[in-house]
Order: C-alpha cells, then structure tokens, then sequence
C-alpha cells in the first residue's frame, strides 16, 4: 500500500520538475508517458480474464485434492488411486498450462515499459546533445533531466508490479467479492413487541414455500399445524418430502413465499435474526466438529458454560462416557472434521452443543441416525425429564425415533398427509402406514 501511494507521488513531482527544468526535453515526456500509461492499462485488462482462468483450474486442482482426502477410504475400497491420479494430472496440467499463459503475457509488458523509458533516456541524450552543441543547453541541464527521467522510469516500474499484483489479486477475490456484495435479504420490523408468555410456540400457518420464489415450484405447499411449548414433535416422510426445509424455515435461513410463520406468537419477520436464533438450537443432518477440544466444541454452543454445564449436557446426550474414557478426556482434541471420532460420537457431541446453549426451540435434524436404538432412547427420555419446557422437533427416518413423541407430522411431496398420535396415524392416514409397514412390519398392521 505504501507504494502504490509513494510511487505516483514521485513520478508526479519528478515530472513537474523536469517540465520546469526545460520545456524542450518535455516533449520526450509527452510521448514516453502516455505509451507507458497503454501498456499498464493493456496489462491490466488482458491479465485479469487470465488470472480468473488460472483462479478457476486452481479451484479444480483443490477440490480434486479436497474430494480425494475426504474419501480416501472409498477410493482405496474401489482401486480407483489410479483413476484419481490421472484426474488430478489433467486438472494440474490444465492450471499449468494457464499460468504458463498469464505470466508469458505479464513477462512481455514489464520489458515493454523498461524498453520505452530507456528510448526515452536515448531521445533526450540525442537532443540535448544537439542543444549542447548549440550552446542552447547545460550539461548539467541534461544530467538532472535524465535523473527526472529516471525517477519517474522506477515510479512507473513500481506502479506496474503493483498493478501486477493487483491483477492477480482481483482475479483472486472475484468470487469472493461477489459473495459480499449480495445484499441480505432479511429483513425485520425494528419495532419492539411484548413476549405473549408462550415461549417455544411455533404456528405454521397456510405457509408456502419455493427456493426460487415462484408458487408454481413450491417445495412446500399450505403447511398449517402448531407445536405448543414443551412439546416433543417428530416430522417423518420420505426423502425429498421437504422434512429439512420445514424446519430451516423457522431460525429463518429461508423466509416463507407465502403464509405466516409464527415463534412465541410473533410472525418471525419481526424479529431479528440474530434474536430469533438466540431462541433456538440446531443439530443438522450432516454433524460439523471443529478443530479443538472436545470441551471447545461443546462449549461453542454457549460460551458462557461452565465444566458443570458441560458434561451435564454431555450426560444428556449420552456423551460423556466415551468422552470421559478418551485420554485427555474433555481436552481431548478433534481431527479435522472429527476423523477421531464415529458418526454416533459426532453426533452425540452436536446434541450436547445444542443442549447447553439452553434453547427453547431444539430441532434435531436426524440426528441420531448413526446411534443405536437403545442410545436413542436414552438420549430422548433424558431430554423429556431435563428439559419439560424446551420445544423439541425431532426429524427422522426411523419410525421407531417418532413413535412416542407427542405428536407426528408426516409429510408427503411437501404437503402434511397427516398428524397426530402414532395411534391415530396408524388408523387414519394412509402414507404413514406405508412407512410403518415398510420398516415395522405388515404383521402388526
């Protein structure tokens, strides 16, 4: 940055003086200059698309890499070590071949400036010359003016490597840039509002929803139901039914196409986002640990906790007996994401993140589909005596993860086929007898 600021500056001074120091020699300046000027502009605009191609075979060579390292152990299970070779071998020959083309081209234009200045220093030798001759000039005059000449030939030099360097690094955070400069589209209605006392309440009323924004490609169509404090809820369907979608609507990482969405009474654009998901906790379907202690990431979902409040949550989510058995116990450190640990494990963890952030909405997104049946409902008995007042969501895949809870939504093609007790479900609604007949048993029907 200092450059960039120093270097104008000094070809701006060096040029005013030389133009006061003889008019004449000036006119060289008024060629060199401007061809200069050309030539940084050229660069910059034949360099960036360049850089951008090399950017994007850079992308393809690490996420190659990326792909290979996170699935290693399938790679090896299919012998395919030598497919991903050659893979990797096309991508990296592509992004040679495109940086060899950008620098060959940024190689051609830095000669070219240095070539013309020094023209320059040639041209004004060649005239001030004659002017000696003629007894119009000093030598002294020359001297000085070829040191103008050449404070301005390094000011411009460095102006070029700089504008390099931001060629490349413009390429570099195109997309990045682009990513920043997409507005937030969620907005909120700042005025303050009362709290009706129902914490945990969640309404869907005749809500809609598109990822497009269109009605007519509506994922979910006309979902009507309410969840009451305290309540546990399992959401079931087949897969593509909307399950996950139903339920990122409500920390608002989507707002609704059409309907109300209402937590605690209040239509969820009233609040602010960040306000909102202060009410709530999540454990996705796909469990992200950190890099750190598992103690860390347990603590991320409140780092106000103390060691009481974590392995009490820790106990909840049927985690600290594993934790506990690890070496360093709850300093026990996390791979990159939790290599060390087993699908159950991860999501035992995710769980207690969620438990000790002391929410009043918890949505378990099928979340314990890598833990046994029996932890399962350990996990879900703990919940219910622990926490008689949190609002529970709970989306499965197991019939058997939804049969005791307090009531079941079961979705089908984005609309509610049914909802109720397992009892009633099993009497009245047709879909959910197929899911329970398929996984259960035609027997028991």
């Amino acid at each position: 940055m200092r450059i960039f600021v120093k270097a104008p500056l000094l070809a701006i001074g060096a040029l005013i003086m030389a133009v006061r120091l003889d008019p004449q020699l000036s006119v060289v300046l008024a060629v060199v200059v401007p061809i200069v000027i050309i030539f940084i502009i050229t660069n910059m605009r034949l360099g960036f698309p360049l850089f951008m191609k090399v950017q994007k075979a850079l992308d393809r060579v690490n996420g190659i890499m990326r792909e290979y390292l996170s699935g290693v152990r399938v790679v090896k299970a299919f012998n395919r070590f030598q497919f991903e070779v050659e893979k990797f071998s096309v991508a990296n020959r592509h992004l040679q071949e495109r940086s060899t083309s950008s620098i060959r081209m940024m190689s051609i234009f830095s000669p070219a400036i240095l070539l013309t200045v020094n023209f320059g220093i040639v041209a004004i030798l060649w005239m001030g010359g004659f002017g000696v001759n003629n007894g119009t000039m000093q030598v002294g005059h020359i001297i000085a003016f070829i040191n103008y000449m050449t404070q301005i030939s390094t000011s411009l030099m460095m102006i070029s490597m700089v504008f390099n360097m931001f060629v490349r690094a413009r390429a570099s955070t195109f997309r990045i840039g682009e990513v920043f400069a997409v507005e937030e589209n969620t907005s909120w209605n700042s005025l303050k509002h009362e709290v009706t006392g129902e914490r945990g309440r969640i309404d869907f009323e005749n809500v809609t929803f598109s990822y497009t924004g269109q009605v007519q490609d509506a994922v979910l169509k006309n979902i009507t139901f309410t969840i009451y404090p305290g309540e546990t809820v399992g959401i079931i369907g087949s897969t593509g039914s909307g399950k996950s979608t139903l339920v990122n609507l409500i920390p608002r990482f989507y707002d609704v196409t059409g309907g109300t969405l209402k937590v605690d009474g209040v239509d969820v654009r009233r609040f602010h986002p960040h306000d909102l998901r202060e009410k709530i906790a999540i454990v996705p379907q796909k469990n992200i640990l950190f890099t750190g202690s598992v103690r860390e990431n347990i603590q991320w979902g409140n780092e106000r906790a103390g060691m009481d409040e974590i392995e009490q949550a820790a106990r909840l989510a049927e985690a600290h007996d594993f934790i506990s058995d690890a070496p360093e116990a709850y300093d026990t450190m996390i791979g990159q994401s939790g290599v060390n640990f087993s699908g159950g494990q991860k999501q035992r963890i995710s769980i207690a993140r969620a438990l000790v952030r002391h929410p009043e909405i918890l949505i378990l997104d099928d979340s314990t589909s890598a833990v046994d049946v029996a932890t399962e409902m350990r996990i879900k008995a703990a919940l219910k005596k622990y926490a008689k007042g949190l609002t529970c969501l709970l989306i499965a895949q197991r019939i058997t993860s939804v049969m005791d809870t307090d009531k079941i939504i079961v979705l089908d093609e984005g609309e509610v086929a049914g909802l109720g007790t397992h009892e009633e479900l099993l009497e009245k609604c047709r879909v959910y007898q197929e899911i329970y007949q398929s996984q259960i048993g035609k027997e028991v029907l």
